[in-house]
């Protein structure tokens, strides 16, 4: 998995393609609700390397899945996505348009829920892996 600076835009935006994709489907609403948020440009990150970003993400998934049948993070690797995010402010602002990520499509997924609560615990002040 790739590892990017701390709280930099693309650390950030990756958290936000993980919550597009985590339930196995990258739905129109989501990227809808994504664009209404406003936080790509809050993070000064345009949709095309938005884009980049998920396919990096995609992509990584997807060697780490190597010969597994199904693609899916690791609880660690996840910690060590919402490590690079450390700024409190932005943590809030990246768990809300999570949270509206997963609602736009008007179901919650398993997936979601436990990505949204993964989060808001591992940002509430619990102790994380150190950033690469």
């Amino acid at each position: 998995m790739r590892s990017y600076p701390t709280d930099s835009p693309r650390a950030a935006a990756r958290i936000l393609a993980l919550a597009t994709i985590v339930d196995g489907d990258l739905a129109p609403a989501e990227l809808q609700a994504l664009a209404r948020t406003g936080v790509l440009q809050d993070i000064d990150i345009d949709f095309e390397t938005f884009q980049d970003l998920l396919g990096d993400l995609c992509e990584d998934m997807l060697i780490d899945a190597a010969g597994r049948r199904d693609v899916e993070l690791d609880p660690e690797a996840i910690d060590a996505m919402l490590a690079e995010v450390r700024d409190p402010a932005l943590r809030r602002r990246l768990l809300a348009a999570m949270s509206r990520i997963a609602d736009a499509d008007g179901v919650l997924a398993d997936a979601e829920a436990t990505l949204l609560a993964h989060a808001a615990a591992a940002w509430s002040g619990e102790r994380l892996p150190a950033a690469a």
